[in-house]
């Protein structure tokens, strides 16, 4: 079956960005939101988007304009009954999820294949809330999705293989790098990322060296882009405090158990660069300096 129809559920900064890898890789593709609000919201984004594309000259105008005509927006998961592939791309919370595959399962053919953006949640639980874990599959696309390479392709011991290939194929038709991870807690990246970020957060609260010295020692040490805590920033921190928590529920492996000060930080809604608040002052955010916590 070659996929053609792409549904993607939610449409906030990573679903938006799926969906405009999808319409680049030439997918009809329709985002669903639980509020027309949202929604309206989500395809502005996508407009914006490709009209910055083509004033920047990255893509043609006739190119964004088949893109545009190519993308739809639904509040109805029933729109999307006949389509080739759905992901989910909702926030992190594991009962949102297993509502919308549910819904998504009485009300989708039986060869609709599905699959969740998921970063950190289990994506055999997520299949056995639906009747069809033979064809469902982790899509992990990382953040910015239209920038970044990389797609974890994630099975599960009953996802059928021929699937697997084929979304390793697909994906790579629409321009990334797949590559093909058990279903075990943070899958590949985020298993070996995540533990080496919290070591950050320890040495720093425990008083090994400053934010700015245990940053720039890893970030030259390892000839890394930037340092742990800076990184962490980037990524949020409420976001990386969830998904270590949700991978230590799973696992139960204490290099995934959240320190204390993360905690301490989101509780004080210290989010990272999104709200200009975390290990570094972001008022600035081409001059980053880091914060004055007391540790």
């Amino acid at each position: 079956m070659t996929i053609q129809k792409v549904g993607v559920i939610g449409c906030g900064a990573m679903g938006a960005g799926i969906a405009q890898v999808m319409l680049q890789g030439g997918c009809e593709v329709i985002v669903c939101e639980a509020e027309q609000a949202f929604l309206d919201k989500g395809l502005q984004r996508l407009h914006s988007t490709f009209n910055m594309l083509a004033e920047k000259e990255k893509i043609s105008p006739a190119q964004r304009d088949d893109a545009i005509q190519r993308l739809s927006g639904t509040t109805s998961l029933k729109t999307m009954k006949d389509f080739d592939l759905i992901i989910e791309a909702v926030f992190e919370n594991l009962q949102v999820k297993l509502d919308v595959f549910k819904n998504l399962d009485s009300a989708c053919g039986r060869n609709t294949i599905f699959a969740s953006n998921t970063s950190s949640m289990s994506i055999t639980r997520l299949a056995g809330a639906t009747s069809r874990p033979d064809r469902f599959v982790g899509l992990h696309f990382f953040n910015p999705a239209p920038l970044m390479p990389l797609v974890e392709v994630v099975k599960t011991i009953s996802t059928d293989q021929s699937l697997i290939d084929q979304m390793a194929g697909f994906i790579r038709s629409i321009g990334k790098t797949p590559v093909i991870a058990k279903d075990e807690a943070g899958f590949i990246v985020n298993a070996l990322t995540t533990p080496f970020l919290l070591d950050a957060m320890r040495a720093v609260s425990n008083g090994m060296a400053s934010i700015q010295d245990i940053d720039m020692a890893l970030k030259l040490g390892m000839n890394h882009p930037m340092g742990p805590l800076m990184l962490s920033d980037l990524i949020g921190l409420d976001v990386l405090y969830n998904g270590s928590l949700n991978m230590y529920e799973e696992s139960r492996d204490n290099r995934y158990a959240p320190p204390p000060i993360l905690k301490k930080m989101v509780l004080l809604n210290f989010l990272g660069k999104k709200n200009q608040k975390g290990f570094y002052d972001w008022s600035d955010p081409k001059k980053p300096v880091p914060a004055d916590l007391r540790f």
